[in-house]
């Protein structure tokens, strides 16, 4: 075990969603990278689950939150998991299509990129949330499923 985990702290669970839309000029699709400030990261939107939440809604509520987007969720996505703050933390995510909203900055989020998948992968922050991209493709291959 390193010195940056401990082994008693609870795990931390978070769900998030590999957010997707038609490519507006092409048949591909696009994902929704987020940026936040605090962390000078680009990440999936995800966050902590409240207490009781189910993992799918938090997912869910964490995508508006944090795009202004409501999703129509899909395909579970491979669980990331890693120590962040000295915790273990365990991320559930899924798979979902972007259908109405718009993005409004705040403090936690204050930018948003849509990218094709290469450029997602490349921009993501964190080596752990590249696969996450390979699945979101894998599961859904671009123009299989509709995206409002």
């Amino acid at each position: 075990m390193s010195p940056a985990e401990d082994a008693t702290a609870p795990t931390v669970h978070a769900a998030g969603c590999v957010l997707w839309r038609r490519a507006p000029r092409s048949a591909g699709l696009e994902i929704c990278l987020v940026h936040r400030p605090k962390y000078d990261d680009w990440s999936h939107p995800k966050g902590k689950l409240r207490p009781g939440e189910d993992p799918l809604a938090g997912a869910l509520r964490e995508v508006a939150e944090e795009t202004g987007y409501a999703a129509a969720p899909g395909a579970e996505l491979p669980t990331v998991r890693y120590v962040a703050h000295g915790r273990p933390k365990e991320v559930r995510y899924w798979a979902a299509a972007a259908t109405t909203g718009a993005f409004t900055p705040s403090d936690e989020v204050d930018r948003i990129l849509w990218l094709e998948p290469a450029a997602a992968r490349a921009r993501l922050t964190r080596p752990l949330d590249r696969p996450l991209v390979d699945a979101l493709l894998a599961a859904h291959p671009p123009g299989t499923t509709p995206c409002p």
